[in-house]
């Protein structure tokens, strides 16, 4: 006997074969037509770009690499300069401001309600 899951009922019921081999999610067959272009600009096969290679912009590793890898004993954070600085200090400030106030928060809890 063959068994088919009945999305209704949530349970297995028997089945003719057919119906066994083919779930419910599943549809055989292929579209007849290709869906339609999701980039505005066709892409290229990889055998029809050929050996050179275009990029957006430029390479700029190497010279990111010569920022980061500079033993100048700036961290590694900090190493391209006042926006690094910036961003770090910020972030810092709102650390220990949050803090601060997670502590005040908490010690306001812990005081007893005066109800006169």
């Amino acid at each position: 006997m063959y068994y088919k899951f009945n999305s209704f009922t949530q349970k297995l019921t028997g089945s003719a074969p057919a119906a066994a081999f083919s779930p419910q999610g599943l549809r055989p067959g292929v579209p007849a037509e290709s869906p339609a272009m999701v980039f505005a600009t066709p892409t290229k096969v990889v055998s029809e770009a050929g050996s050179a290679v275009e990029y957006l912009g430029a390479n700029r590793v190497p010279e990111l690499q010569r920022i980061f890898q500079a033993p100048d004993g700036i961290p590694i954070h900090l190493k391209r300069g006042l926006p690094d600085r910036l961003l770090y200090r910020t972030t810092m400030a709102l650390t220990v401001g949050g803090a601060l106030y997670c502590l005040v928060a908490l010690y306001f809890a812990a005081q007893p309600n005066n109800n006169k």
